[in-house]
């Protein structure tokens, strides 16, 4: 809980008449709405900071799933049958598919192909297809907002579908909750790719397509890499909560000692389900599971939910979902106050005749790319520093 001298905080942005319209009919049920309130996330339209603060306080409901893989691995197919057997159950679902961009419009190069097959003509399931905007993970910040908006809107769960990129997938964990990882049978290189990064990520493991020769050779394969990790057990570094931390240090600049420090709130790792909270994590972490399925005809989905389901009733009953939402929220900050700054910074720049014109300054010696930093950088420090109080920046 924040003490009396804790800084206080800007309101949020004001919402516009008719933004303030959209935000309640979203919350009243209106597809439509939602549908228009992702648009204006995606296209970043004026005004759609407003939006997704004003939501913000209707977030958390939701499950947020994320599906990624090497391209070729069934995720599509899945995903479509995902949501079906949670319909089938009664659940509401949103699903975004992130797609590669298009260099030309930097929309969403596959966004028009047919993926929900199944679950045509069902409103309860709410299906759109963004743009990876370059982003690496093929994820943008654009995309998290959009799952907040399924999520203000009251859909149980939220599935994302990411393109296949590599290693640089570990993105999505900074969105959703429990992430599954695709490899399809007899490719060693997806094995090899997953043993070069993306294996910190997942919480489960599926091996689809699981009716082709060389299934139960993957299997064995991941299980072997699942259980080589920490001595013969995953420990809590397993999944994607050790991940992110790591992807946040990456992003953030924390050194090593930040996995174990305050968290801001007065609560260490320890005290809200981090690397420390029993121990030494041995009988209660969580192992991420293998699973096999045929997405094409629906086999092993039931099981797949049922791991999803023991996951975030791991997440819940550890503590760690608190820990895991903490990190996560921090790594967004941190997003946006570098967009923000970062764009503050291209504006001083412009300001003092483009970058062309300091960069050809640079090359005349009359000044040092320091210095140019130091005078773009130190009037958006002085007027920080200003409105805190801390009086003159030491150089």
């Amino acid at each position: 809980m924040a003490g009396p001298d804790a800084p206080a905080f800007a309101d949020a942005p004001t919402l516009s008449d008719a933004d303030a319209a959209l935000v309640e009919d979203l919350l009243s049920g209106s597809h439509r709405a939602l549908a228009r309130v992702i648009t204006k996330i995606e296209n970043r339209s004026p005004g759609y900071r407003a939006i997704v603060s004003a939501l913000h306080e209707h977030t958390g409901g939701a499950d947020v799933i994320g599906v990624t893989g090497s391209p070729g691995a069934g995720k599509s197919t899945l995903v479509d049958k995902l949501a079906a057997a949670y319909r089938d159950r009664g659940d509401t679902v949103g699903v975004i598919a992130v797609d590669p961009s298009s260099p030309y419009t930097g929309g969403a190069v596959l966004g028009d192909r047919i993926r929900m097959g199944s679950n045509v003509g069902d409103m309860d399931v709410f299906f759109r297809s963004m743009s990876a905007r370059g982003q690496l993970g093929g994820l943008s910040t654009a995309t998290a907002d959009a799952v907040k908006a399924l999520d203000a809107f009251g859909k149980d769960v939220v599935v994302l579908e990411t393109v296949g990129a590599g290693q640089n997938e570990v993105d999505v964990v900074r969105t959703a909750d429990t992430v599954a990882v695709l490899v399809q049978p007899g490719s060693g290189d997806d094995v090899q790719t997953l043993k070069a990064g993306i294996l910190e990520i997942g919480d489960v493991f599926v091996v689809n397509k699981a009716d082709m020769d060389g299934a139960q050779r993957t299997v064995a394969e991941l299980e072997e890499m699942v259980h080589r990790r920490e001595g013969g057990t995953t420990g809590r570094d397993a999944g994607h909560h050790g991940a992110a931390s790591m992807a946040s240090t990456g992003a953030g600049g924390h050194g090593e000692g930040d996995h174990t420090a305050d968290h801001g709130d007065g609560a260490t790792d320890a005290e809200s389900g981090g690397a420390d909270a029993h121990g030494d994590g041995a009988d209660d972490s969580w192992t991420p599971e293998v699973l096999e399925t045929v997405a094409n005809t629906g086999e092993g989905v039931d099981a797949l939910i049922e791991a999803f389901d023991a996951h975030a009733a791991y997440l819940r009953e550890s503590g760690e979902f608190a820990a895991t939402e903490r990190r996560r929220y921090a790594e967004e900050i941190r997003t946006l106050v570098r967009a923000d700054v970062g764009a503050l910074a291209t504006a001083e720049i412009e300001r003092r005749g483009g970058i062309d014109r300091l960069a050809e300054r640079v090359r005349d010696r009359e000044t040092d790319p320091y210095a140019v930093a130091e005078a773009i950088v130190g009037p958006i420090a002085d007027c920080v520093e200003g409105a805190t109080g801390d009086g003159e920046r030491d150089d």
